[in-house]
């Protein structure tokens, strides 16, 4: 009798729906979690941890690991070769997709952690790529990128931390799209990006959601900007002692969390 290949039951029992990131993690036969995407006529499969493929590139946990150890033994002038950029596009795809998957089913510290991997290997790549079209071919993405780990991380805080430590998260956020932006004498189209714009509502949404006032951080970079450093020190302080007040005004013995 003729072994069964087909995974018509599978798509039968889990309908694709166009637009959407469709996506579970099931356990698979020998009891590991893996975790799966429906796509249109099929679906991917994809391992929880390391590379989503399941795959250790020449003994490396991933791809980018692999690369790293090359740098080593050749020294800092490593370039990638054409099969090299070919590999790493592969990594940087999976990871994608699981990084989508995982935003999906709201396991927003896995979806930061995939999105570390990938700006990781960004800033690899942009200092060992082959020529300056290949490296702005990916540099075009990090503004996606970084996007995707701001929202995770932050969305992750809110969960585990409180709402202080979400507004903390996207400020950190903004702050490195601003290193972006300035890098890429690009300043000036900071206030009117969109993923800018969708990160400063996410942080007023959480602040008017919560009844979080201005963060500790916040004052601080206030009082700095106002050269009050005197008072600039007792947030710091406070800071240290590792108080979060939840609206403008709180005293120096205001309410902790």
């Amino acid at each position: 009798m003729a072994t069964t290949r087909d995974i018509d039951t599978l798509l039968k029992n889990w309908d694709f729906r166009p637009g959407e990131v469709n996506a579970r993690l099931v356990k698979a036969r020998n009891g590991r979690q893996v975790l799966q995407m429906r796509i249109d006529m099929g679906l991917v499969q994809m391992e929880t941890d390391l590379r989503p493929d399941g795959l250790r590139p020449n003994g490396a946990e991933t791809y980018y690991d692999y690369l790293v150890g090359e740098v080593i033994r050749e020294g800092s002038g490593f370039r990638l070769n054409k099969e090299q950029c070919t590999e790493s596009d592969r990594e940087f795809v999976q990871f994608y997709q699981r990084r989508l998957c995982w935003l999906s089913l709201r396991e927003y510290r896995r979806a930061a952690r995939d999105a570390d991997h990938s700006l990781a290997f960004m800033d690899f790549v942009r200092e060992h790529s082959p020529d300056e079209e290949w490296t702005l071919s990916h540099e075009q993405y990090r503004p996606f990128v970084l996007f995707h780990r701001v929202q995770a991380a932050a969305l992750a805080a809110l969960q585990e931390d409180g709402p202080e430590n979400a507004i903390g998260e996207i400020n950190s956020g903004l702050a490195r799209f601003k290193e972006l932006f300035t890098r890429y004498d690009a300043a000036e189209q900071y206030a009117d990006d969109e993923l800018v714009r969708r990160l400063e509502e996410m942080r007023e949404s959480v602040r008017s959601r919560y009844d979080v006032g201005r963060t500790l951080d916040e004052q601080l970079a206030e009082a700095v900007r106002a050269e009050d450093y005197e008072l600039a020190a007792r947030i710091r302080d406070r800071i240290r002692r590792g108080e979060a007040v939840r609206a403008d005004g709180a005293g120096d013995d205001g309410p902790s969390v």
